[in-house]
């Protein structure tokens, strides 16, 4: 569960210090009257992504009639779900610095305009967050199927935290070295993904697209026992598991591998550094993501 725990914190952290940024700008440039519009885009953006969460879960479980169709559904929202984290910690890596910048800017733009544009701007800006953190939860927790309440609780553990720690870094109560923070959590993530993708693998697998579900690469159940709470987490973090297929270990090496070295490869020195400084109107909330 640890793994839907990161992926809770992970997204929720970068969904608050988005709000936090459109927050503080508006504070300061003493607009609070529109912060019910931000409010109700944002209030709209989780909506939606609970309502896609459930549309997922709903239709691999009753919409899909056999268990081919559901296999091959699960591999499919696998997969999207890697192609998602791997974007995401990627493009904050590299949209870490301008963030701020780049959502005051578009935020101005939008109060020229009135209030719709400005709940749209909001909603805009929180809907990725959520629609990837529905699609890779389902993803992650289907490993856990044995505990249905235990995922979603991790979940809401890490969105919880990520909320608080958001909150404690607008009010300037606590400094966090994000770019470091975002560089574990995305390792860590990356490695989830490679789990995902394996998960993705055998489902097609279980599904008859792909070949070699009796294949095996290695067999060590004797030395693995499923029923161990380390042969549980390792499982349920990385989709480890006692006897995969052959090809399923080809997918886990071929991703895990390369954008691990791709991600932990230090930026190009041109591209480490900021193109401009942030405007002196900032506040310290929102020059957090900056720090980065």
């Amino acid at each position: 569960m640890f793994a839907t725990y990161l992926i809770g914190l992970r997204e929720g952290l970068e969904a608050t210090l988005v709000v936090s940024i459109l927050v503080a700008f508006l504070v300061k440039s003493n607009r609070r009257n529109r912060l019910p519009h931000v409010w109700l885009g944002v209030g709209l953006a989780v909506v939606l992504s609970v309502v896609f969460g459930w549309f997922i879960e709903y239709t691999s479980t009753t919409l899909l009639n056999t268990s081919e169709e559901r296999e091959l559904f699960d591999a499919v929202t696998s997969v999207a779900a890697v192609v998602f984290v791997t974007w995401m910690i990627f493009w904050m890596r590299r949209a870490a610095r301008s963030i701020a910048g780049e959502l005051r800017g578009k935020l101005t733009d939008a109060l020229a305009v009135g209030a719709v544009a400005v709940t749209g701007m909001a909603f805009l800006a929180v809907i990725r967050e959520g629609l990837e953190t529905a699609l890779i939860f389902y993803s992650a927790a289907r490993g856990l199927a044995d505990n249905n309440t235990g995922p979603l609780l991790a979940l809401v553990g890490g969105i919880a935290t990520s909320v608080l720690l958001g909150f404690l870094l607008y009010a300037s109560a606590l400094k966090i070295n994000l770019s470091r923070f975002f560089t574990w959590t995305g390792a860590l993530l990356i490695l989830v993904a490679a789990g995902i993708f394996k998960y993705g693998v055998h489902d097609f697998q279980e599904a008859g697209v792909l070949p070699g579900l009796n294949d095996k690469a290695f067999d060590i159940s004797s030395t693995l026992d499923p029923s161990t709470w380390y042969a549980t987490l390792l499982s349920g973090m990385f989709n480890i598991t006692p006897a995969p297929s052959v090809l399923e270990m080809v997918a886990w090496v071929a991703y895990a591998v390369p954008v691990l070295v791709l991600f932990l490869k230090k930026p190009s020195r041109g591209a480490a550094r900021p193109a401009a400084p942030a405007a002196p109107t900032s506040t310290s909330s929102a020059s957090a993501p900056q720090r980065a």
